[in-house]
């Protein structure tokens, strides 16, 4: 039986208190394949007052306990995976392959960095005659976004869990499907009643609600940086913790002793993964003048590789956006970029031929783009990469910092002392040289408007703790 429409509440599957169908869109086909519930206040009530209840006993649990839970969560979140990867295509339009192998493996990736540093964490420590101890906040409410859902979803309940605070999730109503599998993970693994809650629905009727909760101890969002201030506003009265990641406008400052094509092809996918729906994604190509008209050259013909279509077809590397919402903004992006002298490269506006239906976008390449100009301000989150020509390096450096974001920054060059001289100069808060594998085990948030706080392994622990000191506590 389906537990679409119910919350995971208290170790049960229920009821909304007010039903209130939400429908879930295909972005493939632009229709509803199934209906989720929408929250209220009244059913936010009850998920805080189900982990009120449990922190009292959870936070007690010693750290073996948290982490054979965590590694059962694991084990049934492995033997899930197709599941949610299936929830993932259907309800965000990836391309299945992507769904598997990205988009539910950063899960699993992200579990098991958490555990192996869980197992030598320690949650205290002796500083003369201080006893310093590390212990879980409380009652967490988790906001996740639909891009990078099991991402976020791990990245926060797996150290909360392990922190031993309770937590209440409320996933995007746009991607709700692999979170709700989630939940039956959860149960599954023998999460006890209370410690994880879910409840479905939408921003203003769930996700401020829990800002807002006197008994919610602390926020963890991940989303806009628009929501994001919403969330920070509404948690301000009860002086509760909030940890943010929020959007981004990534540099990614190519030096002259690149190899040029290798740089520019990489820097396509570090641009157009997941059809450009990253907060971290490489959207701003700086690369010297000289260089700039081959650049071009490369990224159309590398874009034009970026075969959209199916997402359940094996061929296909970019789905469509996530919905009609998203799509008009990215033909506004584009739109703004051709209006102000942008050279178009490849792409533009429309659909790409022969995907009439469903929210597809052309792989978009500007080039010749200025600082100051929309697309190389706004966040797009679509397939739009602008290419901008610098003079000197110092040019580069400054124009990658003039952003109000500062998520992450790549950096490409075959001298690496050169290279970490300029990722020194970075004003973010991941920096990526010459495009590396995905660290488990890195920090991962934002400077300035991109958030606060940091997630990943252990580094994701800090947030969901605090810091007790006993003074005169003696020697052990």
């Amino acid at each position: 039986m389906s537990n679409n429409l119910k919350f995971y509440i208290n170790g049960e599957w229920v009821d909304p208190v007010v039903p209130n169908r939400i429908p879930v869109i295909d972005p493939a086909t632009e229709q509803p394949f199934t209906e989720i519930s929408g929250g209220s206040s009244a059913d936010v009530d009850k998920a805080v007052a189900a982990a009120k209840a449990a922190f009292k006993t959870f936070s007690k649990t010693t750290k073996q306990y948290r982490l054979d839970l965590l590694k059962r969560c694991l084990e049934v979140y492995n033997k899930r995976y197709d599941d949610i990867a299936e929830a993932c295509t259907r309800e965000m339009g990836a391309p299945l392959s992507f769904s598997k192998e990205a988009q539910v493996w950063v899960g699993q990736g992200h579990f098991q960095a958490l555990i192996d540093k869980l197992e030598t964490f320690e949650f205290f420590e002796i500083r003369g005659t201080t006893r310093v101890v590390l212990e879980p906040i409380g009652v967490c409410g988790l906001i996740t976004p639909w891009n990078w859902p099991l991402n976020q979803i791990v990245c926060k309940v797996a150290p909360a869990i392990a922190a031993g605070c309770t937590v209440v999730l409320k996933p995007s109503e746009i991607a709700p499907i692999n979170a709700i599998i989630f939940a039956e993970v959860m149960h599954e693994a023998g999460v006890p009643p209370g410690v994880f809650n879910l409840v479905n629905g939408t921003g203003p009727d769930v996700g401020q609600k829990l800002a807002e909760h006197p008994d919610v101890d602390m926020m963890s969002f991940t989303g806009s940086t628009r929501a994001g201030t919403i969330v920070a506003r509404e948690a301000a009265a009860t002086v509760k913790r909030v940890c943010q990641e929020l959007g981004g406008k990534s540099a990614n400052i190519l030096l002259d002793d690149v190899d040029l094509d290798d740089a520019v092809r990489k820097g396509i996918g570090a641009c157009f993964i997941n059809t450009g729906q990253s907060c971290d994604a490489a959207t701003r190509m700086l690369v010297p003048r000289a260089l700039h008209a081959k650049a071009l050259e490369i990224a159309a013909d590398e874009a034009a590789k970026q075969t959209p279509g199916n997402p359940w077809e094996a061929s296909t590397v970019l789905g469509p956006l996530v919905s009609q919402l998203q799509f008009d903004k990215v033909q506004r992006l584009i739109k703004a970029g051709i209006d102000e002298g942008a050279t178009l490269v490849c792409g533009g506006l429309g659909k790409p031929e022969g995907l009439e239906t469903g929210y597809y976008a052309k792989p978009t390449v500007f080039g010749d783009v200025k600082p100051g100009m929309t697309i190389e301000k706004e966040e797009i989150f679509g397939p739009v990469l602008s290419i901008i020509p610098y003079d000197t390096l110092e040019d580069a450096i400054e124009i990658a910092n003039d952003t109000v974001y500062g998520l992450a920054a790549y950096v490409q060059s075959k001298d690496l002392n050169k290279a970490r001289e300029v990722a020194a100069e970075m004003r973010a808060g991941s920096v990526y040289i010459n495009y590396p594998d995905l660290d488990f085990f890195a920090p991962f948030g934002g400077y300035k408007q991109s958030g606060n706080g940091r997630e990943y392994a252990d580094f994701a622990l800090h947030d969901f703790l605090e810091i007790k000191g006993i003074v005169g506590y003696g020697n052990p």
